[in-house]
């Protein structure tokens, strides 16, 4: 008899404790894919991020969020030649949920095709490949969306 209410208030305490998190909501998971040289999609992409972040936060729910860009779309995050850096620098400040992911292997094929390393925007962390990056964190239970 001792034994079945050791194991019911066990029950009733797992029980308890799934309901408070369930209460504290959930983690949501997205990642965000930009491989195009266009301003229209960079900013569908942050919009993405940004109505996103909003959407689940007024459910009481947080939501982490790492836009990766590779190909064409690595130029959003090189200064002087992203057509959204001061979006990307602002967003960085303003949205502690969101990181921005930088391909390192169309980095390094651009900096050789110009003859000297191009430079990243310092909001951006550097990935040795954003399709790989896009794979890992699929596998790691992430929303894909491709503007």
């Amino acid at each position: 008899m001792k034994r079945l209410m050791v194991l019911t208030m066990s029950g009733l305490f797992g029980l308890m404790l799934a309901t408070a998190a369930f209460a504290e909501g959930m983690t949501h998971k997205v990642a965000i894919h930009v491989d195009q040289n266009d301003k229209a999609v960079m900013n569908m992409a942050l919009n993405n991020a940004q109505n996103v972040t909003e959407y689940y936060e007024s459910k009481g729910d947080k939501v982490m969020i790492e836009l990766v860009a590779y190909g064409p779309g690595l130029n959003m995050f090189v200064p002087g030649k992203s057509p959204v850096e001061k979006r990307v620098e602002t967003m960085s400040l303003e949205m502690e949920n969101l990181t921005f992911s930088a391909c390192g292997n169309t980095h390094r094929k651009m900096s050789e095709k110009a003859g000297k390393e191009i430079p990243i925007m310092s909001e951006a962390g550097m990935v040795t490949s954003g399709v790989v990056r896009l794979i890992e964190l699929q596998e790691d239970g992430y929303a894909y969306v491709r503007p």
